[in-house]
């Protein structure tokens, strides 16, 4: 599969990936920084291009991988779609229910496939978990909760950003996990800087209680920290990934059952890899996926329900 690449940001480490990749044919990635161009191409060995027109028409290519800001992935997804590419994108998949159906219309049009780089289904704590309530392997969950906490260092995340740009990545897991759950209700606050916000989405069925809770305003010296905490019927599972302050992360994830306390050894595949590997091999072999367009637009569409009621606390 040939791919041409939009972004030298997040897309020097999508190339970096590709090169690699059994599947990957040729590579070229467009960019408006020369200097940065250059030196992807003598590190990964790719094509570079300053036109994205000309990488997006290049009729040697498959797939259009998308790693631009986010209020650019409709626009360009419609026209890699409408050039007969493929796309891979990065989340979120795009920024308003007008633009998911949008999305949806032209996917369907040009017979070509959106797949989204929804990766916390590859990461292996959160693929533990979703296998555990799948197989029912200490029976019936009863509640979950989710959590993203990071310092305000990735710009406006407050109460009208932080549903889409912070907490999807959550939203795209409880919506795989619970099909068609919507969320009950969301509380949220702002914090003592614009663009800082804390948040908690619930979602309850008769089964099971959902809680998400994203928040942009812990302090500097807090580490980036992803969580769950879920309660099972005969145990308890506790997942923590922090980042150390020096570059590495502290991981872990315990078990809690009727035997005792085990810390659970997780693998150590790389999930954002997985899931690029996942898509090129969907693309190859036309098969089916968890990253499809579809599952995207559930968790995106239910990140702008979300946005709507935070916003309205702000009037």
């Amino acid at each position: 599969m040939n791919i041409g690449i939009l972004g030298t940001g997040f897309g020097a480490y999508h190339a970096s990936i590709l090169a690699k990749s059994e599947m990957a044919g040729r590579i070229v990635i467009f960019g408006r920084n020369e200097a940065k161009l250059l030196k992807l191409k003598e590190e990964s060995g790719v094509e570079i291009s300053t036109s994205i027109d000309d990488v997006i028409r290049d009729p040697g290519l498959d797939i259009i991988d998308i790693c631009l800001p986010s209020h650019l992935h409709k626009q360009y997804t419609l026209k890699a779609l409408e050039a007969g590419k493929h796309v891979f994108c990065e989340t979120p998949v795009c920024l308003s229910a007008e633009d998911a159906r949008a999305l949806k219309r032209a996917e369907t049009h040009y017979a070509k496939r959106v797949l989204v780089n929804q990766f916390i289904k590859f990461d292996p704590a959160y693929r533990y978990l979703y296998e555990a309530v799948q197989q029912e392997k200490y029976g019936r969950l009863l509640k979950l909760s989710l959590a993203r906490e990071t310092p305000p260092l990735w710009g406006n995340l407050g109460l009208d950003q932080i549903a889409t740009s912070l907490m999807i990545h959550e939203l795209d897991f409880v919506t795989w996990l619970l099909k068609d759950a919507a969320p009950t209700s969301v509380w949220g606050t702002r914090g003592p800087q614009d663009g800082q916000s804390l948040v908690q989405a619930t979602f309850n069925t008769p089964q099971v209680n959902v809680q998400v809770t994203a928040a942009s305003l812990m302090p500097s010296a807090y580490p980036f920290t992803v969580s769950y905490e879920a309660y099972f019927e005969h145990a308890k599972l506790e997942y923590y990934e922090k980042e150390d302050m020096h570059g590495g992360t502290d991981t872990a994830l315990y078990e809690y059952s009727p035997s005792g306390r085990q810390e659970l050894n997780l693998d150590k595949t790389n999930a954002y890899e997985q899931s690029l590997q996942h898509a090129l091999q969907c693309f190859k072999n036309s098969t089916e996926s968890v990253l499809s367009l579809n599952q995207a637009l559930h968790a995106v569409i239910t990140s702008f329900e979300l946005r709507k009621r935070l916003t309205d606390l702000l009037h």
